[in-house]
């Protein structure tokens, strides 16, 4: 993972399946605390905190967790990564998306971060991808 995760130096990543690359930095000025993911000309944006809830969220399993991710207005697997982003469940209670019809893709964008942070094992495979903490 190249950068420094600043707005500056953004964290450059690849998806799981290598598929498609994207920019990761975090807003500590925003209120509440953002990580900003610009995908192209898609910019969204996750609570910073997702970080630490998830990798704990994993590190609570102990095995291996599908990533499951999806858009928004598509439901996310039981079970998922995605699914939890936005469980009444997750420590936020809700979302970690913040971005409204932007909000859903956690699973896609999150783990390789939590990768590149040396926090989890990430498989990347082209599909169905899964994620365990370290």
């Amino acid at each position: 993972m190249d950068g420094t995760g600043t707005k500056e130096d953004p964290w450059q990543l690849t998806t799981a399946p290598g598929s498609s690359s994207y920019t990761l930095y975090r807003d500590e000025a925003s209120d509440p605390p953002l990580l900003v993911c610009q995908v192209g000309a898609t910019k969204l944006t996750y609570l910073l905190r997702a970080v630490d809830d998830l990798h704990a969220m994993l590190r609570e399993n102990g095995d291996w967790v599908p990533l499951g991710a999806a858009d928004e207005k598509k439901p996310a697997p039981e079970g998922s990564v995605e699914a939890w982003g936005r469980s009444g469940d997750n420590p936020v209670v809700g979302w970690y998306g913040q971005r409204n019809g932007y909000r859903g893709r956690f699973g896609m964008y999150v783990p390789p971060l939590l990768e590149g942070l040396g926090l989890v094992e990430l498989e990347h495979n082209p599909r169905n991808n899964r994620v365990r903490a370290i």
